[in-house]
């Protein structure tokens, strides 16, 4: 999967950055000593948090920078994208295309790589900081927050485990 480090050390700094969130903005040298990245990255990286909409930057004596958001609004796959990461598990260009595949036609297990990585957004998707930072089961707050988004007749089938059946109609 391409997931450089960019997309790692923002959620991991954003992280911080949430379980520590009070009134005071928190320098971005607290963070980087913190989670040991340097401060000139974390930098670069907050640029793009806060064009995102992301965190707030505050300056002078005391400044630093703060969520602009409750950490469970903050979904995981939006800092990823903030900080110019692309998700892709395929060794296509153009991720889930077929350009850079093999020779502009699908490879054997593009469908896999392609799913997978459909998986993985959806996953992150689904994954608020607040569900990091207080430590909860990410399957299962991501599996919650999946099925309360579909149509009530069918959330109450996946959440209890059954899987979707429907009865053909009686004849007449």
């Amino acid at each position: 999967m391409k997931l450089s480090t960019k997309g790692r050390y923002a959620v991991m700094a954003m992280a911080d950055l949430a379980a520590r969130q009070t009134e005071k903005p928190v320098p971005l040298a607290a963070i980087a000593a913190s989670q040991n990245i340097s401060q000139e990255y974390l930098e670069q990286l907050f640029a793009r948090l806060r064009r995102a909409g992301l965190v707030e930057s505050v300056r002078g004596p005391g400044g630093g920078y703060r969520l602009a958001d409750d950490p469970e609004d903050i979904f995981i796959i939006e800092i990823i994208r903030a900080a110019d990461e692309p998700l892709q598990v395929t060794r296509c260009a153009d991720g889930d295309g077929v350009i850079g595949c093999q020779n502009g036609e699908a490879c054997i297990t593009h469908e896999l790589w392609s799913a997978l990585s459909r998986q993985i957004c959806s996953f992150l998707s689904h994954i608020t900081l607040g569900d990091v930072i207080n430590r909860r089961n990410l399957a299962l707050a991501a599996e919650v927050r999946r099925t309360s988004a579909l149509p009530m007749h069918h959330a109450g089938e996946v959440a209890a485990g059954a899987a979707a059946t429907r009865r053909e109609p009686e004849e007449v």
